[in-house]
Formats: structure tokens, sequence, C-alpha cells
């Protein structure tokens, strides 16, 4: 599984010219499922994403979580983070989910977010959408459950 994560004030995801889901102030995680993620997968990521000390303290360090700040989630799926550019111009996508299992993993991680955080916003999986937002700092970090380790997956 692959995420990127931006701190942001607040974000908000349409569909067909609607709001189908938004967050305030936490994380907007944009979340790739690979052809080889497993539910254990999307756990271990949720742990690590929810305890990332991203946020700033009050001497402006980032020593806190999302937990510790009581921040909003909003998750898109996004199987474009699989892209393939090695060979020729256009991206091969072979190793991104197919859409059963990726749409499985992504309501498995969203219920992982639930659990922990109070509001979780999400898109709406294998649709169009358009996505707004207002990264605060700006502040992006890629992860990769390939580069996390096999660890226990612990959420809170």
């Amino acid at each position: 599984m692959r995420a990127i994560l931006q701190r942001v004030a607040e974000a908000r995801v349409e569909t067909d010219g609607t709001c189908v889901g938004s967050c305030g102030p936490g994380l907007l995680i944009l979340l790739g499922v690979g052809s080889n993620d497993t539910e254990q997968d999307a756990q271990r990521l949720w742990g690590k994403i929810a305890k990332l000390r991203i946020f700033p303290d009050d001497a402006g360090k980032t020593n806190l979580s999302l937990l510790d700040v009581g921040g909003e989630v909003l998750v898109v799926s996004q199987f474009t983070l699989y892209a393939n550019c090695r060979r020729g111009n256009r991206p091969s996508f072979a190793s991104a989910a197919p859409a059963e299992l990726g749409n499985r993993l992504y309501e498995c991680f969203c219920s992982c977010a639930q659990r922990d955080v109070t509001h979780v916003g999400r898109g709406v999986f294998g649709a169009h959408m358009h996505v707004t937002l207002t990264n605060d700092g700006p502040f992006t970090v890629l992860l990769d459950t390939d580069d996390l380790g096999r660890g226990p997956s612990r959420s809170s």
C-alpha cells in the first residue's frame, strides 16, 4: 500500500459537482492499493499514519501525531500511486490492485481510521473526483508498506 499524506487546514473531494467528503484540520490521505496488499498492510499503514509526529507542538516543532491533535482525515483512493513509468511514455498500472481487492482494502483502511478519528471523510472508490485542499506547511509525506517492515500493527 502506498499513501501520500498532506497535512491540511481543510480538504474536500467532489464528484459530479457534489461534495462527497471533506475534513477540517488534519490529513488528506491519497491511498493506493497494490495487487499484493493485504488487510494487515492496511492496518499497519494506518497504525503508522495515526502516530506519525508531523503536527507542530506549542514550540512549533513537529512532535505531535494526528491522534494527539484530534485531527480529521479525508481518504481518497488513488490507484495511480502504482504507476510504473520505467518504459515508454504511458504509465503502466499493472501493479495496482484489481478493483474488488482495491475497494475492499480501501474500506478496511477507512474502518481502521474510524476507530481512532472522530471524522473520516471519504472519496468515492473508482470515481472521477476533484480534490481541493489547503496544505498546511506545506507538509507532504510518502509512505509505502514495503518500506515499513513487518512488525506488529497497533493503531492506538
